[in-house]
């Protein structure tokens, strides 16, 4: 077409030239016959000549725009142009006719011109309005259209000079399957992994063809790893002798025989056929050493495999007899060196050896496939593990895949939590335990001295009601120790150093621990200040040296008591990998001895209360869970330690206090008490709410004695009503003095409720529980503590003082 374009242009030049010539000829001949002279006629004739001459040079040298000149197309570049093996590419016009179309295109859509392609449903439809918006908007796009030949995504762009054609492009859509993702497997890492194990590995089609091969199957097969090999038939690869034994043809009288694990790789749940010889499948070669018997020499490779692993895994034959096992399955199993035992029963105690075996036969059998077994080994009896057991198919005398996970770890944060609930759970009934017994032991300490106001010294029965006393202080003590271990006990921290506190209970621990045992204090430079009670913290020293005492006392030799501070940086506590401290500084105390020991099965139950080692009667078993109480109350840790025989060593960590201008050490102590009167003399009206009647009646006679006129109530609700009838009868309280767990209405609920009517009525709570916990918990301005047991005395000094003003 461009070229007719160039070739008629000066053809048409030459015919409007030689028409103005004949114009002007005419002209002249008009001229000469009207004016009959030729002088005239030449005259106009020389002038036309002239003016010609001049507007063709003008003509010459003006700029004349040069024409485009298009170069016919060659529709043979085009269709090599879009020649694409991977998609359909076709061409339309105008008109809507198909211009050109590549050989893909015609190969899944035959001579059809878009939009008018064979496709399913309502894709047609959907075709023909992409070409309308690519002839709107310039392009075009359709996510998946259906045809015979597969599912297509569609794409339709406006072109040409004149953007007078369509260009139309059709992509496949792929559709991974397991097939697909197997052969890009087999074909890729995975199968050079194998490869590199000596497995050759091939992807078969239910007709036999091969759809894929590792390099080591094709160097075996055809020998070359780069030969094609893909739709080769699998089966004529290899041939079988007399004895049944098969090799690789290419390496006939030269290789070794091999054996083959076979693996559907589709999934009936995906769709894929749900017979399993109608879906593609993976083979594994395998060589086997001229199998004569010995099961053993067909595994080299799998064992090869499976000892890198850090999974216990182990297998057997259909005998039962480990055929290998890895080194983490006898390490896990907990057996001495590098050869397994016969049977896996070997490894189990005695009661669990018949359910191991059954399980091992029943899945030689086939009845099942894969499942778990509980056994005890003979390493840890006591402590129960899952055997893994899977059916294995296609390697010859293998049978049963075994397989043991390591869950030592898992076992012993178990311990810990199960220890850690154990522990609470103790804790909450020594708790409860100590506030009712510190009740009855109220009641026994008040009658003893009300009883001793009648008496005096050389009475006969002053002395027996003086041991009664002795006794039941004695029990109180008890009671504070079970407090202790329960953490309800009354703390009053403050910031202090470590060296400090062992400087000052030192002296006290060489008069304890006798002549015969060495103390010996060292301490880490750079100590972190911590926040604890420095009381409690030497009550905790003290116990643990009377325990490394009574540890040291058989020894022959002297013995040595080691105290130790030590600086412990985040750093040292991420190496110790423990998921009980977390991560952070401390400054540890270590308490170490050179006594007997403890015992492995006993050093999880030394803070259990009432737990003792010592013989019977030489120890009330509160010590060691005192100290627990005391340390966990801190906010510390403590671990124990302990070589049978040698040593023992407890080490506590105490987190380094971070200053906080906020903080208040001494709450109790600096407590503002909004005081009612300066001055006392004597005497007054107390309202007494108690619900235990022994400790109600010993409080009301020690009161009434010294001159105070007690009402008294059995619970909250009576309380309250007592004093709002008081005071509406015109009377009213000096002072109420509570309890504080009580039922129906406990002693803060009832206080509440009457500094809502009367805010300056002084109060003094009396309790077998933590003061620190209740005042947190309470949190009533002008409120007093007494705790329990107490003595008639005491009882009657905390009450004066608080009608006085004063701080308890």
């Amino acid at each position: 077409m461009t070229g007719v374009l160039a070739t008629a242009a000066p053809a048409r030049g030459w015919r409007d030239t030689a028409l103005v010539a004949l114009a002007v000829l005419a002209s002249i001949a008009a001229l000469y016959v009207v004016s009959g002279q030729a002088l005239v006629a030449a005259a106009y004739a020389g002038g036309i000549v002239v003016l010609g001459l001049i507007i063709r040079t003008g003509l010459a040298l003006r700029p004349v725009a040069a024409a485009p000149e298009f170069a016919a197309p060659d529709w043979s570049v085009t269709h090599a142009a879009i020649d694409d093996p991977a998609q359909a590419v076709a061409i339309t016009d105008r008109a809507g006719r198909l211009v050109c179309a590549n050989a893909r295109f015609a190969d899944w859509f035959g001579t059809a011109a878009p939009p008018r392609l064979p496709l399913a449903a309502a894709d047609p439809a959907r075709a023909e309005e992409a070409a309308r918006t690519a002839w709107r908007d310039g392009a075009a796009h359709v996510t998946q259209v259906s045809a015979e030949t597969g599912e297509y995504a569609l794409s339709v762009y406006r072109a040409g000079r004149g953007e007078d054609h369509l260009i139309w492009r059709l992509t496949p859509v792929i559709v991974r399957d397991a097939t697909t993702e197997a052969i890009a497997a087999i074909g890729g890492m995975a199968g050079r992994a194998l490869g590199r194990e000596s497995i050759q590995a091939a992807i078969v089609a239910p007709d036999g063809r091969v759809l894929a091969a590792n390099a080591a199957f094709a160097l075996r097969a055809v020998g070359s790893e780069t030969a094609a090999i893909i739709d080769s038939d699998f089966v004529s690869h290899f041939e079988s002798d007399a004895s049944q034994d098969i090799y690789f043809v290419q390496e006939r009288g030269r290789g070794l025989p091999v054996r083959f694990l076979h693996v559907p790789i589709a999934d009936p749940a995906a769709g894929a056929p749900a017979d399993p010889s109608l879906a593609p499948s993976l083979f594994l070669v395998i060589d086997s050493h001229a199998g004569v018997g010995d099961a053993r020499a067909g595994l080299p490779q799998i064992e090869a495999l499976l000892a890198r692993l850090p999974l216990g895994l182990a297998m057997v034959d259909r005998d039962g007899r480990f055929l290998f096992a890895n080194s983490a399955f006898l390490r896990v199993a907990g057996h001495d060196g590098n050869v397994p035992p016969s049977y896996p029963s070997d490894l189990v105690i005695r009661e669990d050896k018949g359910a191991l075996a059954d399980a091992v036969r029943r899945h030689t059998q086939g009845s099942m496939t894969s499942g778990d077994v509980a056994v005890r080994l003979r390493a840890t009896p006591e402590e129960p593990v899952l055997l893994g057991l899977a059916a294995v198919r296609g390697l010859g005398e293998c049978a049963v895949l075994l397989s043991l996970k390591d869950s030592s770890e898992e076992t012993r944060l178990k311990h810990e939590i199960a220890q850690g609930s154990k522990m609470q759970a103790i804790g909450q009934l020594a708790g409860g335990v100590a506030h009712d017994f510190n009740n009855v032991l109220t009641a026994i300490i008040g009658y003893c001295d009300l009883i001793l106001m009648r008496h005096t010294p050389g009475d006969s029965d002053y002395d027996d009601i003086q041991q009664i006393k002795a006794n039941s202080n004695r029990a109180a003590s008890l009671t504070r120790q079970l407090l202790a271990f329960s953490r309800q006990q009354t703390l009053r921290p403050q910031v202090l150093q470590l060296p400090d506190v062992v400087a000052e209970v030192s002296t006290l621990l060489k008069r304890l621990i006798g002549e015969r045992i060495t103390l010996e204090v060292t301490h880490d430079r750079g100590l972190g200040a911590v926040r604890a009670d420095p009381v409690q913290l030497e009550q905790v020293l003290l116990n643990l040296a009377v325990n490394a005492r009574d540890a040291m006392a058989d020894n022959k030799a002297p013995g040595t008591l080691k105290l130790m501070t030590r600086r412990i940086t985040a750093d040292m506590v991420r190496a110790m990998k423990t998921d009980i401290l977390p991560i952070g500084t401390y400054t540890a105390l270590v308490v170490e001895d050179t006594g007997h020991g403890i015992r492995p099965g006993q050093i999880d139950k030394i803070f259990e209360p009432f737990f003792t080692t010592k013989d019977r009667g030489k120890g009330t078993g509160l010590g060691l869970s005192t100290v627990y109480g005391i340390v966990k109350q801190s906010g510390g840790f403590i671990f124990a330690e302990s070589d049978l025989g040698k040593w023992t060593r407890f080490t506590i960590y105490f987190p380094v206090h971070v200053a906080d201008p906020s903080d208040n050490l001494e709450a109790p102590k600096e407590r503002k008490i909004e005081t009612r009167r300066q001055q006392w003399t004597a005497g007054g009206r107390v309202l007494l709410v108690e619900d235990e009647d022994t400790v109600r009646a010993v409080a009301t006679r020690a009161l009434v004695r010294q001159g105070y006129e007690v009402t008294t109530a059995s619970d909250g609700e009576e309380g309250l009503e007592t004093l709002v009838r008081t005071y509406d009868e015109g009377g009213k309280f000096d002072l109420v003095v509570s309890d504080v767990v009580m039922p129906t209405m406990d002693g803060p609920s009832m206080a509440r409720e009457i500094r809502a009517r009367r805010p300056e009525l002084p109060f003094l709570f009396m309790s077998g529980y933590a003061e620190e916990q209740l005042r947190r918990d309470i949190d009533i301005p002008n409120m007093h503590f007494l705790p329990k047991p107490f003595s008639v005395q005491q009882i009657v000094d905390a009450v004066e003082a608080v009608l006085r003003g004063d701080a308890l």
